[in-house]
C-alpha cells in the first residue's frame, strides 16, 4: 500500500490510469485534494455525477463494466474524504482516502503494461534505488516493490558505494545523476570500476540533460524525469530478461 501521509502540493501518481491524486491546499481544517485526469476519464463533484455529459466521456483504455465502476467509486471516496474533512472528522477521512488509494493503486496495477511479465516470486529482481529526494524515493521504491521487486535505497553516490560493498549485487541500480557527496557520473565511475558489480545493469534516473553530465560510459540506459514509472518498470524488467 502507498503511503498516505502527504504535505501541502506532494502527490501519488497512477501512471496507468493517468490519474495523480495531490494536496492542493490546507487552510484550517479544510484540505482541498487535487486530482489530474485525462480529458477520457470524467472527474467532477459528487452532486455532479449524474449529469448528461458524463456519459460522454470515454476512457482511454478498454474499461470492463467492474473497472468502470471501481474507478467511479474511487472517485467518489475522494470527494467524500475531502467533505469529512471539511467537517473535522480526521479519522474518518483518513479511513476514506486509503480505500480511494488502495481501489486506484489496484486498477493501476491491473492496467499497467508489464502486468504480462510479471517478475517471478520465486525469483525477484533485486534493485539499489539511488536517490537524495527522500519523497520521490519513497514513492517510486513502493511502486517498484508493488511489482515483485526488491528495493534498496540509498540517499546519495558514497551511500549506494557502501551499501554496494557490504551485500550482495543488485540486479539493477536506479541512479540520480545530481546528488551531494558524491554525484551520479562519480558513482557511476566507481561502480565500473569494481568487477564485483559487472552483472548489475545501471540506469540514469535524472532531470539532468544526459550531455549536461560529464562521463555516462557503462550507463545502460537513462529515464528521464518526471519518469513514467510503470515505463520504467517495463522497459528494466525487459532488459533484464534479455540476460
Amino acid at each position: 500500500m502507498l503511503v498516505l501521509s502527504r504535505k501541502l502540493n506532494e502527490k501519488i501518481l497512477f501512471p496507468s490510469l493517468g490519474v495523480t491524486v495531490h494536496v492542493a491546499g490546507i487552510v484550517g481544517n479544510t484540505v482541498r485534494v487535487g486530482i489530474d485526469a485525462p480529458p477520457e476519464i470524467a472527474v467532477v463533484r459528487h452532486e455532479l455525477s449524474s449529469e448528461p455529459a458524463l456519459q460522454r466521456a470515454k476512457p482511454k483504455k478498454r474499461l470492463n463494466h467492474e473497472q468502470r465502476n471501481r474507478l467511479h467509486t474511487a472517485g467518489l471516496a475522494v470527494h467524500l474524504a475531502r467533505k469529512q474533512l471539511q467537517a473535522g472528522h480526521a479519522a474518518e477521512a483518513q479511513s476514506t482516502l486509503d480505500e480511494a488509494i488502495r481501489e486506484y493503486n489496484s486498477l493501476d496495477r491491473e492496467l499497467s503494461p508489464e502486468n504480462a511479465g510479471a517478475v517471478n516470486a520465486n525469483s525477484p529482481i533485486r534493485v539499489l534505488l539511488v536517490e537524495d529526494n527522500e519523497n520521490e524515493s519513497a514513492l517510486l521504491a513502493e511502486f517498484l516493490r508493488l511489482h515483485g521487486i526488491t528495493v534498496e535505497t540509498a540517499r546519495d553516490g558514497q551511500d549506494a558505494l557502501e551499501t554496494l560493498r557490504a551485500r550482495r549485487c543488485p540486479d539493477a541500480i536506479l541512479l540520480d545523476m545530481r546528488m551531494p557527496r558524491c554525484d551520479g557520473p562519480a558513482t557511476l565511475a566507481a561502480i565500473r570500476g569494481d568487477t564485483n558489480l559487472a552483472k548489475a545493469k545501471v540506469y540514469g534516473v535524472s532531470g539532468a540533460d544526459p550531455g549536461e553530465c560529464k562521463d555516462l560510459r557503462g550507463l545502460d540506459g537513462w529515464f528521464a524525469k518526471p519518469v513514467n514509472p510503470a515505463k520504467l518498470v517495463y522497459q528494466m524488467l525487459g532488459s533484464l530478461s534479455k540476460n
